[in-house]
């Protein structure tokens, strides 16, 4: 693949959204081609497994709603990600398979071996890696009153889960980035969100050369 693919990863409130957007607005004034996304979702098909996943409702098994998570995942990479990284485009994605292991693997699961291992096996099966992840955090206070000054939008099942699911779900981000330490680079997100745009433009700065000059 001859394009970039950065990831933001990190939990509620982390300002991942808003970022990823700031940083894709960056890129394209430098007259780079990018695709800002979203897990899940991305396509029309991952879209509606969003809906289903996030609103719908459900009451799925674990490893059911994995590789649901998966199921998207795999249209989302087949039929844009991939794509896109073969035309040469920096691919900007909130959220990838690190928000699974985080949020189903340590947050849902609890950390239960077995089904970490699950979704190292469905991500060795996805042909797209990150070359890097920014890893946004902030402290529990913080991104509890960031949820709050959301308004009114929906509420989605994950946000509404307790205080002990948000925080083994920040401690499986954590885990993840200090385990990939050379894909992950971790940002403390509880600064001004121009000061936060400010460090993710250097991190990925060396990393721009590549499709620059493609």
């Amino acid at each position: 693949m001859s394009g970039l693919f950065i990831t933001f990863e990190g939990g509620e409130g982390a300002g991942k959204s808003t970022q990823a957007r700031l940083l894709a607005d960056h890129l394209r004034a430098l007259g780079l081609d990018v695709d800002l996304t979203r897990e899940p979702g991305g396509t029309p098909g991952a879209e509606a497994l969003r809906d289903f996943l996030l609103f719908g409702g459900h009451d799925l098994s674990p490893r059911a709603e994995v590789m649901a998570h998966f199921a998207a995942r795999a249209d989302h990479v087949d039929r844009r990600i991939a794509p896109a990284l073969a035309a040469g485009k920096v691919v900007v994605c909130d959220r990838f398979t690190d928000s699974t292991e985080a949020y189903q693997g340590y947050g849902l699961g609890q950390g239960d071996p077995a089904l970490l291992d699950m979704i190292a096996r469905l991500r060795a099966l996805i042909p797209a890696v990150p070359e890097l992840t920014l890893v946004l955090q902030v402290s529990p206070a913080i991104a509890a009153a960031r949820m709050a000054a959301r308004g009114n939008g929906r509420t989605d099942r994950y946000e509404a889960l307790d205080t002990a699911f948000h925080a083994r779900v920040a401690a499986g981000f954590d885990a993840i980035a200090r385990r990939d330490d050379t894909r992950c680079r971790r940002i403390d997100a509880s600064a001004a969100t121009v000061a936060v745009q400010d460090d993710i433009r250097a991190i990925v700065a060396p990393y721009l050369n590549r499709v620059a000059n493609a």
